[in-house]
């Protein structure tokens, strides 16, 4: 009830939800490698007058999941609801006997905002097999939409050798480092890619994105001066977390480690961690799995004050609540955000800059990783 009321609250209706209906996503029709743009334009000039061609950027997908085609393909269908792009999807299969390159073109439209015509973004699809690593190059680089940006969405570990003429193009890779089976190896190589770029690609880490609301929640409790006292009174820090979702846990310490300027003092364990601040005071930190969303809950204790912020039942809101002493809990409610894949990927083609306070965060806790 208390999440309905909170939905009312922000001018929404409440609605049942009603189980999605099953939909297919085509990958188009089938193109020659050297005939794609041939194709391309003979597919808006058929559509001429009832569509209108939109693109602010170049987004690459690169998977090796087998079937990765038509799932990405259906993400993309919802991201080009908000993101004008040309959608570059591609499927590999590295462990293939022969090389081989199919393609195929398609459009995602969607009735404009002002009605009438249908605002359409181009995707084109690649399935390659067998020499991956040095078709992907030429792939991605030969139908970039003229100069506009290149948006690279990872889903794989990065492994080597590094392509510099690959990396030299990329102005923001995209990637989720909550799986990576080797967090050092694999940051170690994301500077590799920037050396390679000259410097120039934005870091994008989706574990770091799916932390935002909770960041902004926290935060919210120190925006008044009155309140930065307690700051430098913080004793201890408790994380919930869910299964395999520890560096999502961690980079949230990093984070808090980085703004208020702790050092790492100790580890006791995987789950109990000792931080110091300029003052020498200790800041203790207590990690603990259980089943939820990634990160489930967050409470920092400063004096007598615990400061708290976790999911509601409903799971798309978020509690925020301030006790002092004994006082009873009065949460208040904020936006959670999701752990969908669009709506993260759609908080990172909405921004710019370098990312700085995050790789402040991943910088902070590196040797925990």
């Amino acid at each position: 009830m208390i999440c309905s009321l909170a939905r009312a609250g922000r001018g929404e209706d409440y609605k049942p939800v009603m189980p999605a209906a099953a939909e297919t996503y085509s990958l188009g029709a089938p193109v020659e490698i050297g005939k794609i743009e041939q194709e391309l334009k003979k597919l808006w000039r058929e559509g001429e007058g009832a569509m209108t061609r939109a693109s602010l950027m170049n987004l690459a997908v690169y998977s090796e999941d087998p079937g990765s085609l038509p799932s990405n393909t259906q993400l993309m269908a919802r991201i080009t609801e908000n993101h004008a792009c040309r959608a570059i999807v591609i499927e590999a299969d590295c462990g293939a006997d022969d090389d081989l390159v199919s393609a195929w073109i398609s459009a995602h439209c969607h009735v404009s905002s002002v009605g009438g015509k249908q605002v359409c973004s181009e995707q084109i699809s690649f399935l390659l097999k067998g020499g991956c690593t040095t078709q992907l190059p030429s792939i991605i680089l030969s139908n970039l939409d003229s100069d506009l940006p290149l948006y690279l969405w990872w889903q794989e570990e990065f492994r080597e050798p590094i392509d510099s003429q690959l990396w030299t193009w990329v102005d923001r890779v995209i990637y989720d480092s909550h799986g990576w089976s080797d967090f050092r190896s694999q940051t170690r190589l994301l500077e590799v890619m920037q050396e390679e770029g000259n410097q120039r690609i934005v870091l994008c880490d989706l574990n770091w994105t799916r932390l935002d609301n909770l960041r902004f929640a926290l935060a919210q409790f120190f925006d008044h001066p009155a309140s930065h006292h307690r700051l430098a009174k913080i004793s201890k820090v408790r994380i919930y977390f869910a299964p395999g979702f520890r560096s999502t846990a961690v980079l949230f310490v990093g984070w808090l480690g980085a703004q208020l300027n702790w050092h790492i003092d100790e580890v006791k364990s995987s789950g109990e961690l000792r931080f110091t601040r300029a003052s020498r005071q200790h800041i203790d930190v207590d990690l603990r799995e259980r089943n939820g969303e990634p990160v489930h809950e967050i409470a920092l204790t400063s004096g007598d004050v615990e400061f708290r912020v976790t999911y509601a039942h409903c799971g798309d809101l978020l509690e925020v609540s301030r006790i002092h002493n004994d006082e009873n809990r009065v949460p208040q409610l904020m936006p959670a955000g999701n752990n969908d894949p669009v709506g993260l990927i759609s908080e990172e083609l909405i921004r710019g800059g370098p990312h700085r306070v995050y790789l402040n965060a991943l910088n902070c806790v590196r040797d925990l990783l």
